[in-house]
């Protein structure tokens, strides 16, 4: 009922639910429609926009990786990693502040507005009208990159403001910066090291980056109907802006994918790294990410995961009030969230298009559709421990 609920208040056309308690599924279902206006149901086999959960699922993923490998130090400054930082303190700050969002780095960057001119027209070297060997990859109908354009990105991000004093701050700018960490230290391209070393192995064949280049629209969900940069419909393509002016391949936001295989990457996380007898990630590792890292600050972020509030707040939690300490997992600004609670081998994954139609509407907040259902796998969950007792 909480979902239906939702969908009828138009909190999004419509969703996926999975759940799983020591890695046997407890739910798995699709409600709704891709559109209001549409009678296009939603399957579970459909791809959803993860948007920030790819800050995990893709950056921080890879970064266990490196770490496991010994090529990063999280406690270097992201000079060491990242060439043209130059002297700005932005150069200073560790990957482990940048993980945990305890840099004080600025929360984000409207680079579509940056790359305007007061008339309006775009700057040189940023968007033209028609494609070229210089503009080479489609933002919208009409809208091309300039194939340099990541120079552009950088730049802003050195350039943006640092807190004199790190301290917590939600921030999407280091994980920019990740595609290039990862290829400067394996030599391969971000999404190629992700596939070889997770997703091809793991059988996941729906997590991917661009997906209108591998499967038809038709399962793929659609997002925002753009207003105010790309001016048409978000189907196929990242929803994200700063994301698809990388191409569609940021560590901010991009993966796409289905439910089934975004749930098995989680559960090899639940598993300690492991999955179908192969280690990808020592469970050492897993556990460091995953844990509080400036709780004494206040900071309720993992490295990369996020974590339950120090203190419960149902007004601005985004999981269940029953999700232990150790749990920790990421939301995403589309209308996702994956959840992995090691103390109740619990595995919880919503993914929905929130921003559908529009950004403005806020009801799945205002409903508390998330931490809802999530409360009521915990319930069930003590129900059914109950009734063996």
């Amino acid at each position: 009922m909480i979902v239906i609920n939702a969908i009828q208040q138009e909190a999004f056309p419509g969703c996926v639910v999975y759940a799983s308690h020591k890695g046997n599924p407890i739910l798995l279902k699709s409600y709704g429609h891709k559109t209001y206006d549409s009678l296009d149901a939603v399957y579970t086999s459909d791809l959803f926009d993860m948007a920030s959960v790819t800050k995990v699922m893709a950056s921080t993923l890879a970064l266990m990786k490196l770490y496991d490998d010994g090529l990063i130090d999280l406690d270097e400054p992201l000079n060491n990693y990242v060439d043209g930082l130059g002297w700005r303190k932005v150069s200073k700050v560790t990957l482990r502040q940048c993980l945990a969002h305890q840099a004080g780095l600025q929360s984000w960057i409207k680079f579509y507005e940056e790359i305007r001119k007061n008339s309006g027209r775009y700057k040189g070297h940023t968007i033209s009208s028609s494609q070229s060997e210089d503009y080479p990859y489609m933002v919208a109908d009409g809208m091309y990159l300039h194939h340099a354009f990541y120079k552009r990105i950088k730049q802003y991000i050195r350039k943006a403001p640092v807190n004199k004093e790190p301290h917590y701050v939600y921030s999407g700018l280091f994980f920019y910066l990740v595609p290039e960490i990862v290829q400067r230290l394996t030599r391969m391209p971000f999404e190629t090291y992700l596939q070889e070393m997770f997703f091809q192995p793991m059988g996941l064949s729906t997590l991917t980056f661009n997906p209108m280049e591998k499967f038809a629209l038709d399962r793929i969900v659609p997002t925002e109907i753009d207003s105010f940069f790309r001016y048409e419909p978000i189907h196929g393509r990242v929803h994200d802006e700063g994301a698809i002016l990388m191409k569609g391949i940021s560590g901010n936001a991009g993966l796409f994918g289905a439910v089934e295989d975004v749930a098995t990457l989680w559960q090899m996380l639940l598993d300690n790294g492991r999955l179908n007898d192969e280690q990808y990630l020592t469970p050492a590792t897993v556990d460091h990410f995953t844990s509080y890292q400036y709780s004494n600050k206040g900071n309720r972020r993992g490295l990369g995961f996020d974590k339950p509030l120090l203190e419960y707040d149902s007004l601005i939690s985004s999981v269940a009030k029953s999700a232990s300490f150790e749990s920790y997992g990421h939301t995403g600004y589309t209308g996702t969230l994956v959840w992995a609670d090691p103390a109740n081998d619990l595995l919880f994954v919503f993914l929905s298009n929130r921003v559908y139609p529009s950004r403005e509407s806020k009801a799945i907040y205002q409903l508390n559709v998330r931490p809802d259902i999530h409360q009521a796998l915990y319930d069930y969950l003590a129900r059914r421990r109950d009734n063996c007792d």
